[in-house]
């Protein structure tokens, strides 16, 4: 280990080097598709010093309360935090790794199923989290007009995209 934070920590093995989370915290990341339409948000990034436009997701076990979470639990309460929305059922879809190259965080991809708007969503204070429903349809022009408007893409919208014919 060459430093560690209260949430990163950054390695080296051999010539190697990499980062993590600390702790074992992990992430889960929701795929919330349907009728037509997936639930994506937007959410300033400070490394990327923009804005980005995500699938939404949070932290499993980064305070002492959610220290024994599952995913799927987590996944739950991120979804209504940021989004506003619950689900009637969530499904672990497996793990997944970020950057390999780079970054050993691994996330757990959950799909959402069963969706019903319960609150206005924006994430806790702070945040400052905007909510999209695209049209699956549409995705490809939505995700160029938030290019254009200076946002970065997550990586996972890539795979919506090339799933919906947009790549």
């Amino acid at each position: 280990m060459v430093w560690q934070g209260k949430f990163i920590t950054a390695k080296r093995r051999g010539r190697w080097e990499y980062v993590g989370r600390a702790r074992n915290i992990r992430a889960a990341v929701i795929l919330a598709v349907e009728d037509g339409h997936v639930i994506l948000i937007e959410q300033y990034r400070v490394p990327m010093g923009r804005r980005c436009i995500e699938l939404p997701a949070g932290l499993i076990g980064d305070d002492a309360e959610s220290a024994d979470e599952n995913p799927l639990e987590a996944a739950g309460r991120e979804l209504e935090e940021e989004t506003g929305y619950r689900a009637a059922n969530l499904e672990d879809a497996g793990t997944f790794y970020s950057s390999p190259g780079m970054v050993s965080e691994s996330f757990t991809l959950v799909r959402a199923r069963g969706l019903e708007k319960v609150g206005a969503g924006g994430g806790v204070a702070g945040e400052d989290i905007t909510v999209h429903r695209v049209e699956l349809g549409s995705l490809g022009t939505f995700i160029d007009a938030a290019r254009e408007r200076g946002c970065g893409i997550d990586v996972r919208v890539m795979g919506l995209l090339l799933a919906h014919g947009h790549l």
